[in-house]
């Protein structure tokens, strides 16, 4: 069983391909240390805080080995990026850290917020400051349906892509047909409309940060400037050359970014990085799956319908397949998904609600980037994030059996929650003392303290879904049979009748 204040190890990950992105890549060290190996190039050995700069390339190999316990972030730039034509190391400064986690997330997430883009490396590469808009201008709801929404999510990271509808169709496996029927459908504009409306929404944020009219107007895919400014104009009242010069006359939200490309070339460094993480949220969208998401840094909220659901510093919620909502945090505030699970695996009728410790981070980042980017470990589980978040509540819930208060005995009773589940969970030889602690302070001895806990854990892991047989392995019970009838004499029911009597009470459901 997971103890809440312990995360499990970090294993060490061997990745590799043939690197043919269009974008190049920013790879950096957060903790631990990583080797990169690029076909025609040395290898580059990263220790915290290190990365390497590697440009697009076509078709070469590529190896990340990293040691266990490290955490790495593989972030993508903007193509339009070339600087720097070969590899290179170079030093993250303290100051850039959570800003280069908030640009990860908003590589692989729907989230955008003014004044921070999807691309908002590449201006932070050209050394752009950041300055709001004059206006607010939402990014178009993303389409329900899944292929629909996967052409949508990519046209959010590059509006410029030109391809048409049977060339999306072909590249989601589609047909054409269907994503003319699925975008409206979903969003209550055609194909056409929808991709002006992303590339119209793209296009302030450039013209937020500073980026000329011309090369706006081709980043978001014009091909040429007449056409982006009536498109501008009829869609905002005013032109994009007046939309920057009314920009140019605001003061800077935000303190200019310093260069990284001159960091990245001369190696000088500085512990500046940007003042603030601006607000970011999604477009009202529904997910195929169950989506967990965790709070590194600050807070944010889910809303659905007329509800919000909060959650602060470690907090973490499933958010429910099918349920149409949207999601955002605050300004300085980091969320970050770590994985999925079908409807098969879990059975949800509402968010589920957790809260991490700040001795998880590493552990849960690293869940975040196995999850979304290829640098995962061998023989990768995508559903044990399913289990991590039941362990972690059913040992929270098993905290709501009364504890003892004297030292000895809590520690022992902390020890056996983390060892449920092992070879080491039988519970040796318990002192007087202890024996006497627990049963003045819980009411309980030991054995039945040990017990209850058992019995609580086992009832929150059957709610969330958990197959019986994999329940009583987790407490403990080397037999289905002998954990069935320990469950029926505790709860009056079999752990299948428990199940049952739970889905069809939705209130008492999952992990709450």
């Amino acid at each position: 069983m997971v103890d809440t204040g312990r995360p499990p190890p970090i294993p060490g990950v061997r990745a590799g391909g043939r690197w043919n992105q269009a974008e190049h890549l920013l790879f950096w060290v957060r903790t631990g240390a990583a080797c990169v190996q690029m076909e025609g190039h040395p290898d580059f050995r990263l220790t915290a805080g290190e990365g390497v700069w590697i440009p697009a390339a076509d078709g070469s190999s590529w190896t990340v080995v990293t040691e266990p316990g490290t955490v790495a972030f593989p972030l993508l730039t903007h193509p339009s990026i070339a600087d720097l034509p070969e590899p290179r190391r170079f030093v993250v400064p303290d100051g850039w850290q959570d800003w280069l986690i908030q640009h990860f997330n908003l590589m692989v997430t729907p989230l955008t917020g003014h004044g921070y883009p999807q691309d908002a490396l590449a201006g932070l590469l050209r050394g752009s400051g950041r300055r709001p808009p004059p206006f607010a201008v939402d990014p178009p709801v993303l389409p329900r349906a899944g292929r629909a929404r996967a052409v949508a999510e990519e046209l959010l990271r590059d509006p410029a892509l030109d391809l048409t509808v049977a060339e999306w169709a072909a590249r989601v496996l589609s047909s054409p047909r269907t994503l003319r029927r699925d975008f409206p459908a979903g969003t209550g504009l055609t194909f056409e409309q929808w991709r002006l409306a992303c590339r119209l929404s793209a296009a302030v944020e450039l013209l937020a940060a500073g980026h000329g009219v011309d090369q706006v107007a081709a980043r978001v895919g014009f091909t040429s400037r007449n056409g982006f400014s009536r498109a501008f104009r009829q869609r905002f009242g005013t032109t994009p050359h007046e939309c920057g010069r009314a920009l140019a006359a605001r003061p800077v939200a935000t303190r200019p970014a310093d260069d990284l490309i001159t960091m990245l070339r001369d190696g000088r460094t500085s512990p500046a990085g940007p003042a603030l993480l601006p607000a970011t949220r999604t477009a009202s969208h529904t997910n195929n799956t169950h989506v967990l998401c965790w709070s590194y840094r600050g807070s944010g909220h889910l809303d659905a319908g007329d509800r919000r659901w909060e959650w602060s510093r470690g907090g973490a919620i499933w958010i429910p397949a099918g349920l149409e909502h949207t999601t955002g945090v605050h300004e300085n505030s980091i969320s970050l998904p770590l994985g999925n699970a079908t409807t098969g695996e879990l059975h949800l009728t509402g968010p589920l609600q957790a809260q991490f410790p700040p001795a998880w981070d590493d552990y849960l980042m690293f869940c975040s980037i196995s999850a979304r980017t290829p640098i995962r470990p061998e023989n990768y589980d995508p559903s044990h994030i399913l289990d991590l978040f039941a362990d972690h509540v059913a040992a929270q819930r098993a905290l709501s059996v009364p504890m003892p208060a004297d030292p000895g005995a809590r520690e022992m009773a902390m020890d056996c929650l983390r060892r449920l589940g092992t070879s080491g969970g039988s519970g040796a030889d318990v002192p007087a003392d202890i024996q006497r602690a627990f049963r003045d302070q819980t009411g309980m001895n030991f054995a039945r303290w040990r017990g209850a806990a058992r019995m609580r854990i086992a009832r929150d892991l059957l709610a969330g879904g958990a197959k019986p047989t994999a329940v009583a392995r987790r407490v403990g019970y080397a037999h289905l049979p002998t954990f069935s009838a320990a469950f029926s004499r505790f709860h009056g029911l079999s752990p299948r009748e428990y199940q049952d009597r739970v889905s069809r009470t939705p209130e008492r459901n999952a992990f709450l």
